[in-house]
């Protein structure tokens, strides 16, 4: 066994598709869209890449044929922001040999000890601006849009080669949805109290909107566990992406005195239809998404933040409050809330209070580095 670089486009391709081989006999793990993974690890198409050194790595077997992999990044953006040398590891996959895990790891580790890191944390893929975590809890059930999946043995794997929990980010499920009676009487007082607007996303001025959102995230968020800003390139990127199943109802901006002071996000779950694909949009997928999109009854909130000099305004309070009722009003099943901090009760709390439950829980693991 042995570990190659990621150099060349079949390089890239058997990198891309190693997850199919690895899911196979996992009925709860959905497809990526092959062309996606594509356009996002191409340095000539992901802004992420302007601040960021990545590499891959595949582990393969005595026949050259792909049993892991692994992405090492170095973002500078994360490095200049939180004052300290990090390295990344992420987008990991492997069989269940534990020699294939440990063969990816210490490369891992031998990668940041080059450069001088002082640890290293994933799995990230490959920032927390992107997918993260290992899931550790809720194996049972499909792995929602923007959420990875993995086999359970990954934890094992990692903590007998020595990483540590370094945080816990969790999951919220709301089954049935319903608008609690305490929120209905909040939201009356807080449309007494007249001290913000909140509006839906304008699709027509989607550039001008993007600025505004951009400049809400890197605000609100920026207190947050492991949170790097994101560059307007980077959160524009990420913004078309998701563009095409954005109900701009579902997005709610809240300004005070015209000035944008938060915003909401909750997203159809189209893995409801990628599992189906198998990763290909063409030639039947595209049409099939098209005419799926708008009947998906379950949704994922990602996203829902409030500037700092706001957040004594209820603004959260009605967020909860007009997605909820849009939920009923739209007949959707279920709904996700994540991903959250474990630690973070000032989120926790309230998920609790309008019925929601964990069901599933990821992991950011670390380790030092010795110089």
């Amino acid at each position: 066994m042995s570990l190659i670089k990621v150099e060349t486009r079949q390089d890239l391709e058997r990198f891309i598709l190693l997850p199919w081989k690895i899911y196979k006999d996992h009925p709860c793990w959905v497809p990526p869209l092959i062309q996606e993974r594509k356009h996002f690890l191409n340095p000539d198409i992901n802004p992420f890449f302007e601040h960021a050194e990545v590499d891959l790595f595949l582990a393969v077997d005595d026949n050259c044929s792909p049993v892991g992999r692994i992405a090492l990044t170095h973002d500078r953006n994360y490095q200049g922001f939180h004052l300290e040398p990090v390295g990344m590891f992420g987008m990991f996959e492997s069989m269940e040999d534990p020699t294939i895990s440990c063969l990816l790891l210490d490369k891992a580790y031998e990668w940041c000890q080059e450069r001088g890191f002082s640890r290293f944390m994933g799995p990230m893929n490959l920032s927390t601006n992107h997918e993260c975590g290992l899931l550790i809890e809720g194996f049972d059930s499909p792995t929602m849009f923007g959420i990875p999946y993995n086999p359970e043995y990954y934890g094992k794997h990692f903590e007998a080669w020595g990483l540590r929990q370094a945080q816990d980010i969790v999951s919220f499920k709301i089954d049935p949805i319903k608008v609690p009676d305490y929120l209905k009487r909040v939201a009356v007082k807080l449309k007494q109290r007249n001290r913000f607007t909140v509006r839906c996303l304008d699709l027509g001025r989607f550039d001008k909107e993007l600025l505004i959102l951009w400049d809400i995230y890197n605000s609100a968020w920026d207190k947050n566990w492991g949170f790097v800003p994101m560059t307007r390139k980077e959160f524009e990127f990420s913004a078309r992406e998701m563009k095409t199943i954005v109900r701009p109802e579902f997005c709610l901006i809240a300004e005070v005195n015209g000035e944008p002071a938060g915003f909401s996000l909750a997203l159809p779950d189209v893995n409801q239809i990628f599992k189906d694909l198998d990763g290909r949009l063409l030639p039947f997928g595209w049409a099939r998404f098209l005419w799926k999109k708008n009947k998906i009854d379950v949704f994922r909130v990602p996203m829902l933040g409030v500037k700092k000099k706001f957040r004594r305004l209820g603004i959260d309070a009605w967020f909860y409050y007009e997605t909820l009722e849009l939920f009923v009003a739209k007949n959707i099943k279920w709904c996700e809330m994540s991903w959250l901090l474990a630690d973070n009760k000032s989120i926790i709390d309230p998920m609790h209070r309008i019925g929601g439950e964990i069901y599933k829980r990821h992991r950011i693991y670390e380790r030092s580095i010795t110089p």
